[in-house]
């Protein structure tokens, strides 16, 4: 498995909870775009509309110069079962949980999405976390000086 990015901005701003492995259907020279790292997943979500699972936002480079590929920003279709779609689906309006991509990797051939179940951090919430990661910061480094 080799991982091709991170959405850190993602374990910053939200809880993260659940995890799951999907597909991502690509065209053309974007498996190559994506390979190459050139993927974004910052500011991107997924939604669920019609029994479909769709990634929003994500932006994928073009590969070099390819004039087929002009829309960078395109709803991007993600494969899960039936099954894994529904609990989702379930998920996000018992709960108000929202699903946002964390990782993209390549595994066995195949880009993969892991999506997660996720819930806002609050502005407080943001500033504990950073407090706790200083503190152990500190520690580690008086106990190195040791």
């Amino acid at each position: 498995m080799k991982i091709i990015t991170n959405n850190k901005k993602a374990f910053h701003n939200f809880f993260v909870s659940d995890k799951l492995e999907a597909g991502i259907v690509l065209k053309g020279n974007e498996v190559k775009s994506v390979l190459a790292g050139k993927i974004n997943l910052s500011d991107s979500y997924v939604v669920i509309k019609n029994g479909e699972v769709i990634l929003k936002n994500c932006h994928i480079t073009p590969w070099q110069i390819d004039s087929n590929m002009v829309e960078t920003k395109p709803d991007r279709k993600l494969l899960l079962h039936k099954s894994e779609i529904l609990k989702l689906q379930r998920k996000v309006l018992e709960k108000g949980f929202s699903i946002i991509p964390t990782k993209v990797y390549y595994n066995d051939g195949l880009v993969k999405v892991e999506i997660a179940l996720a819930q806002g951090k609050k502005l407080y919430d943001k500033r504990d976390v950073l407090k706790e990661k200083a503190v152990k910061r500190d520690i580690e480094r008086e106990l190195k000086n040791l």
